[in-house]
């Protein structure tokens, strides 16, 4: 199993920037496809990015284009979401995940970390 844990949320003010990391466990992490997804109350999870295996290529949301960057290190076995011009409607929980299959459904996604809470006042 891969162990996927989130960090670098927080709270930060419109038009702020963050970075998110997710740290995975285990010796194959190159084989993953990783992809970012939010999650605000009563809602559905919401795709953000995905990153190949080999961090060449990547897609992003519609929402979230022009302002983020996802990038990968596999010697470091993280991946991570560089996220600007922060906006209120990016407040969510947001969530790591590693799969075989690049895609923008959390259906093909086969692993997850717990989530780190972003928080956009204005």
């Amino acid at each position: 199993q891969v162990q996927l844990v989130e960090s670098g949320g927080g709270l930060v003010q419109a038009g702020g920037s963050l970075r998110l990391s997710c740290a995975a466990s285990g010796r194959f992490f190159s084989n993953y496809v990783v992809g970012w997804f939010r999650q605000v109350p009563g809602k559905e999870r919401e795709f953000v990015a995905a990153i190949s295996r080999s961090g060449d290529t990547a897609i992003n949301a519609d929402s979230v284009k022009g302002r983020i960057t996802i990038s990968r290190d596999n010697t470091k076995n993280t991946v991570s979401l560089q996220m600007n011009s922060l906006k209120p409607e990016d407040t969510a929980v947001y969530y790591c995940a590693a799969g075989t299959t690049y895609h923008r459904s959390d259906r093909n996604y086969d692993y997850w970390g717990q989530g780190t809470q972003v928080t956009v006042s204005s």
